[in-house]
C-alpha cells in the first residue's frame, strides 16, 4: 500500500521539538490510522523523531489502545528471549509510558509474566485461553480418538491442522514412540509450499491459502520453492489426493498429509510425521493409506455419523 504524503507548508520541518506537534502531525495520525496492527513500525520510517512520534502515538484515538496491546503480545510471541520495557517500546515505536502502562494491564490479567529482572514474556493466561478455545474446537474433538488410535498403532506422530484466520495452524497433535520427535508443535503456523499439509492446502483450496509476498527462502537443500516444480507437484497432489514433505521443511523429516473433507470442502488435514529413515519412499503406499483412512474417519465424526 501506497501511503500519501502528508501535507506540509515549505520550510516546515518534521523534526522540530516544541511543545506544539507541527501542523502535519495531523495528516501523518491519519496515516497512522491506515496502517493497521503492525503499523507502529512503518511510523518510525515516516517520522524519523523519537519525540515527536511519541506525541502522535499518545494522541492516537482510544481504540487503538487495544491494538497496541496486541502488538506488545505478537512481539513477545515473536522473540526468542524475554524483553525489557524499553526494548518493548523501541520495538513497536510506543512511549515507554504507555508500554509500561499496557504490560501492567496485561500482567494483571495473567497475559504477559515479568521475571526477576523486570524482562516480560507471554503469560501462562494464554495457555489457558488457547487450550479452552481448542477443546471447544470441533475439528479437533472429533480428531482427537483418531489421533490417538493412529500414533499407538503406527508409532509415529499423527498431528491435525487446519486454516485459522487466514494462517494454516497445528491444532492437535499425538506424538508416536518413535526417537526423532519434531512435528510442530501445536499452534505453530505450516509454511504453504515446504509442508505436506501447506501443499494440501495450495492444491485443494488455492483460493483459502496463498504464498507469503516478498522473498521466499528454502527451509532445506530440498525444499521446492514456488515456481513450475512446485506447480507440477501440486497437481499431482490434485490428482492423488494426498501430499508429502520429503526433508523440504526440516532436514531429516518426512510428513505424509491427508484431507479432511466435508461437502468436498477441505476443512482440515492429517498428517503423520516421523524420521525419513523410518518413512522411507518404499513405505509410503502403507502410510497414506493409513493416514487417508485417518482423514475420512475424522470426517465421519465431524458429521456425527460415529458416537
Amino acid at each position: 500500500m501506497r501511503l500519501a504524503r502528508a501535507p506540509c507548508e515549505r520550510g516546515a520541518s518534521v523534526a522540530r521539538t516544541g511543545s506544539e506537534l507541527p501542523e502535519q502531525s495531523t495528516g501523518l495520525l491519519c496515516q497512522r490510522a491506515a496502517l493497521g496492527l503492525r503499523g507502529s513500525r512503518a511510523l518510525s520510517r515516516i517520522v524519523p523523531d523519537n519525540r515527536i512520534r511519541s506525541r502522535i502515538m499518545e494522541q492516537m484515538p482510544s481504540g487503538g489502545t487495544v491494538e497496541k496491546a496486541l502488538d506488545i503480545l505478537y512481539c513477545l510471541h515473536e522473540s526468542q528471549a524475554p524483553l525489557g520495557v524499553t526494548q518493548i517500546g523501541r520495538s513497536l515505536s510506543l512511549p515507554k509510558s504507555t508500554t509500561y502502562r499496557l504490560l501492567a494491564a496485561l500482567g494483571r490479567r495473567g497475559l504477559v509474566d515479568r521475571d526477576p529482572r523486570g524482562r516480560y514474556q507471554p503469560g501462562m493466561a494464554l495457555v489457558t485461553l488457547a487450550s479452552g478455545l481448542l477443546e471447544r474446537d470441533p475439528v479437533v474433538v472429533a480428531a482427537r480418538p483418531v489421533l490417538e488410535e493412529q500414533a499407538r498403532a503406527r508409532g509415529e506422530t499423527i498431528f491435525l491442522a487446519a486454516l485459522r484466520s487466514g494462517r494454516i495452524l497445528v491444532l492437535d497433535k499425538e506424538e508416536g514412540s518413535g526417537f526423532l520427535r519434531a512435528a510442530p508443535r501445536v499452534g505453530t503456523e505450516l509454511p504453504v509450499y515446504a509442508t505436506a499439509i501447506g501443499k494440501l492446502y495450495l492444491a485443494l483450496a488455492p483460493d483459502a491459502v496463498s504464498l507469503p509476498e516478498g522473498p521466499i527462502h528454502a527451509f532445506t537443500p530440498l525444499t521446492c520453492l514456488p515456481g513450475p516444480a512446485l506447480d507440477r507437484e501440486l497437481a499431482r497432489v490434485r490428482s492423488q489426493g494426498w501430499a508429502s514433505n520429503l526433508d523440504e521443511w526440516i532436514l531429516g523429516l518426512t510428513g505424509l498429509a491427508a484431507p479432511v473433507l466435508q461437502a468436498g470442502r477441505l476443512v482440515a488435514a492429517v498428517a503423520v510425521a516421523g524420521a525419513s529413515s523410518r518413512l522411507p519412499p518404499r513405505e509410503h503406499g502403507r502410510f497414506v493409506q493409513e493416514i487417508l483412512a485417518a482423514g475420512r474417519a475424522i470426517a465421519e465424526r465431524l458429521e456425527g455419523r460415529v458416537a
